[in-house]
């Protein structure tokens, strides 16, 4: 081959690649401009925990900016926290548990859910081993120190369902909000709590190391039916109705990259994940995250659809620990909708 046509070959090859990135670029653009709200906020509680995986997968492979969205996302002690961000209106949206919708319906706030992550909230509660002797189920709980992510959490939920299970109130022991990552690891190791309710890596790393006893867990869907009663719905996409009414669009777009995520990750190999993830989520131990992974794969959603029964089941376990819940004045209907995850299975089939 002559020096000429050489030339002449990268010039074309160099051509048909600015032609794909201006392509791209232009379709990001073109989207942006059909959104009415381009730009989002997303509060979440404890981003690091493999509970909100498919937010992170979301994120880092890009699958916000495909939809032409540019996307803030604040990481908060725990999903309560993440919900006060959205009532004080300093975000837009929550990535959080479903319900949380539940319990602001109840309060007169209507929020509703449009993409679910998980399908099991894959929630450990487990008791320090130096405690373990004395407790072998919900009752034994009674006058313990128990960390949470953060009180009104969905781990404070799942805490306040299995101590109902044993005759307990709420009141019967003292929740004290830890986090979900190092700082809980050593609020469990120096003593500060006598047990905890939290998600993964941080419980499979106790587990592993014999810090604690585990108690029950909803990482499968027979540990969650077992606390629940049935398929408990977990961490989801909620905002104000207001917001999904007035921006549709938008709404789609956050869906449509929240499929592609449970999608992704419903094939995703351990590689893929480490990837994906940032090193600090992994807590210095990279065969432990994948552990914790490989525990609770089942528990992601595979299509950002909420299971029929599922918002009848956490109405149901809200119910059995908070009196002031009247189970018959909630709108379960109000309270998520699937029209935005169906139109994104078919988008990302």
């Amino acid at each position: 081959m002559n020096d000429t046509s050489a030339r002449s070959r990268v010039l074309r090859f160099a051509v048909v690649a600015l032609s794909t990135i201006a392509a791209v670029a232009s379709n990001g653009i073109t989207a942006a401009q059909s959104l009415e709200k381009p730009n989002v906020s997303i509060a979440v509680g404890g981003k690091a925990g493999l509970y909100y995986l498919p937010l992170t997968v979301a994120e880092r492979l890009g699958y916000f900016r495909d939809e032409g969205l540019t996307v803030e996302i604040s990481d908060f002690a725990g999903g309560a926290k993440a919900l006060e961000a959205l009532v004080g209106g300093s975000v837009d949206v929550v990535a959080g548990a479903y319900e949380h919708t539940i319990n602001m319906q109840s309060k007169g706030q209507h929020i509703r859910s449009f993409a679910l992550m998980g399908r099991s909230p894959a929630i450990t509660i487990a008791v320090a081993s130096s405690k373990a002797a004395g407790v072998a189920g919900p009752k034994d709980l009674k006058g313990l120190k128990v960390g949470v992510s953060a009180p009104g959490s969905s781990t404070n939920i799942a805490l306040n369902t299995y101590l109902a299970k044993g005759g307990l109130k709420p009141s019967d022991v003292s929740v004290i909000g830890v986090g979900t990552g190092a700082g809980s690891l050593a609020a469990l190791r120096s003593g500060q709590i006598d047990a905890m309710a939290n998600i993964e890596p941080v419980m499979t790393m106790l587990e592993q190391k014999n810090d604690v006893k585990t108690l029950v867990t909803t990482r499968t869907a027979k540990g969650t039916e077992a606390l629940f009663g049935g398929a408990m719905p977990a961490a989801t996409l909620y905002a104000f109705d207001d917001f999904v009414r007035k921006y549709p669009k938008t709404t789609q777009a956050l869906a449509n990259a929240i499929v592609r995520a449970d999608r992704w990750l419903a094939k995703a190999g351990p590689s893929d994940v480490l990837k994906a993830v940032p090193e600090n989520y992994q807590l210095g131990d990279k065969a432990l995250y994948l552990a914790a992974f490989a525990s609770q794969r089942d528990a992601y959603s595979p299509d950002g659809l909420m299971p029929e029964s599922g918002p009848k089941t956490a109405l149901a376990a809200l119910g059995s620990f908070d009196a002031r819940l009247d189970p018959a004045k909630i709108r379960l209907d109000d309270t998520y909708t699937n029209d935005f995850a169906k139109r994104a299975d078919q988008k990302y089939p």
